[in-house]
């Protein structure tokens, strides 16, 4: 649309002025000749061999994938929410199966439960991309249609991970920034910390105190 805007102003310009439009083109040919322009620098093509390696690199799970392999089982969940800054907790709790799919490169958790006085059920998997370095989550559930998608990295010092994504609030339709810190507290505990924003204001929106059966 910006591009359009453009094209047409410049249309309209040519057609009220002619002589000016070719006085400016003339002066801006000569500006244009006296500077220099980069020439785009050209992608090494990799040989085989090395392309070979590369896609090897990039599927094969590493220690973080380690890492999510050791979270395969059944975890007690014990959930807290909040709707609105300093408001009302409250509680629910539910049970997440975890285990590692296609070749042990994908997490991938199961909870069910009972949320607000109704069964609950979501799903959500975990992945570690080789070549970005990065984590991505997705989750969805059986309260709504639509699925969170967030990217973020751990930090091995505080143990956990900050993931950062958005929602769209169904009461306006309009995306919202989330935001997510998971951490390893040991070997049987995780703790799931959700942020949402409301007028403006980020709260922690929910806690989930995850326990190993």
């Amino acid at each position: 649309m910006k591009n359009f805007c453009i094209t047409l102003a410049m249309l309209v310009f040519c057609l009220s002025s002619c002589k000016r439009e070719l006085k400016t083109e003339s002066e801006n040919t000569k500006v244009t000749d006296s500077v220099k322009t980069e020439e785009a620098i050209a992608e090494v093509p990799l040989d085989s061999a090395a392309q070979m390696k590369a896609w090897a690199e990039y599927a094969t799970p590493g220690s973080s994938h380690k890492m999510m392999a050791d979270e395969t089982g059944t975890w007690n969940c014990d959930m807290t929410f909040w709707m609105e800054p300093k408001g009302k907790p409250e509680k629910a709790t539910s049970v997440a199966n975890i285990k590692m799919i296609l070749g042990g490169r994908y997490q991938e958790a199961n909870y069910s439960g009972t949320m607000m006085g109704q069964p609950f059920e979501g799903k959500s998997t975990l992945a570690y991309n080789n070549a970005s370095k990065e984590y991505t989550t997705t989750f969805i559930d059986n309260m709504g249609t639509g699925m969170i998608i967030a990217t973020g990295k751990f930090d091995e010092k505080s143990k956990s991970m900050e993931l950062k994504g958005d929602m769209v609030n169904p009461l306006n339709g309009k995306k919202t920034p989330y935001r997510e810190i998971y951490t390893i507290v040991d070997a049987n505990t995780r703790k799931m910390e959700m942020f949402d924003v409301k007028n403006g204001e980020e709260f922690k929106s929910m806690e989930i105190i995850m326990k190993r059966k």
